[in-house]
């Protein structure tokens, strides 16, 4: 694999990991917001999906995004009688969200990011080196 190559791929594996920061940072930022009519659906926790495509030009296997999709696990329901968007019981609807597995999930893309910054100064430091010797 040629170094240009080797640095498409993890450039394109930063930007898969800086959207799946940008998904989690919403699902954090949602973590206590209620739906905005009484009975209704509060924000459903969004997952991002990834998938290999193969640049036609170099062979190399490149991360692209698959799909950004609602999380299908339920609702936590809390009774707060006094809540506008309380449904006719009392219950509001609370978001899919966990904070827990969102901080586990950040940390997981957070080291991904890393390791495509690393194989890329990798990479660029083997170029420098190459023409360091052609010198």
């Amino acid at each position: 694999m040629e170094l240009q190559s080797s640095i498409d791929v993890s450039a394109s594996g930063l930007r898969a990991q800086s959207l799946r920061m940008r998904v989690i940072a919403e699902n954090l930022a949602n973590t206590d917001s209620v739906a905005r009519t009484p009975g209704g659906d509060p924000y459903r926790r969004r997952v991002a999906t990834f998938k290999t495509e193969v640049d036609r030009a170099t062979g190399a296997n490149s991360v692209a995004v698959k799909s950004i999709e609602g999380d299908k696990s339920a609702f936590q329901s809390v009774y707060q009688p006094g809540n506008p968007a309380a449904d006719a019981q009392g219950y509001v609807q609370r978001p899919n969200v966990n904070s827990l597995i969102e901080a586990a999930d950040m940390k997981a893309a957070q080291r991904s990011y890393e390791a495509n910054i690393n194989a890329i100064e990798a990479a660029r430091g083997l170029t420098m080196r190459t023409i360091d010797l052609l010198k």
